[in-house]
């Protein structure tokens, strides 16, 4: 594991360490309200989120194409759960878990990018459309078979985006590309964390009410500034300048939140709150995924056709 990413990692323990305390001195002088107790929830959940990040970047590139598989195995659960299927979706919902989605990730594994970059956008695509159709069954079946096609791109084909970062072939930067994860990771993440925060303490005028209440023009703002200003001060960690860095962490950002956005609608039209239980604190996978499945792909291919030699 590259130093610089042990420093990286030890920042972010020793935040998460302070965050512990507050949440617990919050606790005890406020009381267990609904808040404090979501916000402890919320902290309990990003030790146990770092420690498996942690743990994949210690074992090397097999533990995090094995984690991002995982990942994109649970998010891909939850949302084939959104719609109902017949049996002749069966043969589909089947072909995404045992074919396509090891597929994806083992050409990852064995870099083969003129394939793993349209594997899933045109020969999955096209197939799986076969397969639902094969058994003769039209009934609501544009919505079906773009639940099977929304849910491989998002996913699959998004997520693996992440681990892909570590074959780059990227010039004075040999044997650093877990440092990319890292800054994507962390600074889409920070984002997130910083929007709630700035949200909670200055936000009034809501972005989009009718998708996420939540957001308003004060947590975005905030929250994307402060990421912004974190990935500038990050260059050290990437092949970017303090000005490319900074660049690179604003359009992530912005993609991350438009990400969130667009996961909200889904859930929404689904009439759900939360796209899984799995992580106390945080919903499903999805619900943590949403902002960094639209910025893996965009952060991928301007690394990949700006700074990689491949």
């Amino acid at each position: 594991m590259p130093d610089d990413l042990i420093t990286l990692l030890s920042v972010v323990g020793v935040i998460l360490i302070v965050a512990l305390i507050i949440g617990q001195v919050l606790r005890v002088r406020i009381g267990p309200t609904e808040v404090i107790t979501n916000l402890n929830a919320r902290i309990y959940a990003w030790w146990v989120m770092v420690a498996a990040l942690a743990a994949a970047f210690w074992i090397g590139s097999l533990g995090v194409i094995g984690l991002f598989a995982l990942l994109s195995l649970g998010a891909l659960r939850e949302f084939g759960r959104l719609s109902a299927r017949t049996g002749a979706d069966q043969w589909a919902q089947v072909a995404s878990f045992a074919i396509a989605l090891p597929a994806q990730y083992w050409l990852i594994w064995v870099d083969w990018y003129g394939l793993y970059a349209i594997f899933i956008p045109v020969y999955a695509f096209l197939l799986l459309s076969i397969a639902t159709v094969i058994r003769g069954e039209t009934d609501d079946f544009l919505r079906r078979v773009s639940v099977t096609h929304w849910a491989l791109m998002i996913c699959v084909y998004a997520i693996s985006h992440v681990p892909a970062l570590l074959y780059l072939s990227i010039p004075d930067y040999d044997g650093r590309n877990l440092l990319l994860i890292a800054y994507l990771v962390f600074v889409v993440q920070l984002s997130d964390v910083a929007q709630y925060i700035w949200g909670k303490l200055l936000g009034r005028r809501k972005v989009a009410p009718s998708l996420s209440p939540s957001k308003t023009w004060e947590g975005l703002i905030g929250g994307v500034a402060t990421a912004t200003l974190a990935g500038a001060a990050l260059w050290w960690m990437t092949p970017f300048t303090p000005l490319q860095s900074a660049g690179m962490a604003l359009v992530i950002t912005l993609m991350g939140f438009f990400g969130g956005l667009v996961m909200s609608a889904v859930k929404r039209d689904r009439g759900i709150k939360d796209w899984g239980h799995l992580i106390k604190g945080h919903g499903g996978v999805m619900d943590r995924m949403d902002s960094l499945v639209f910025s893996a792909p965009v952060f991928f291919h301007l690394t990949r056709w700006f700074w990689s030699l491949t």
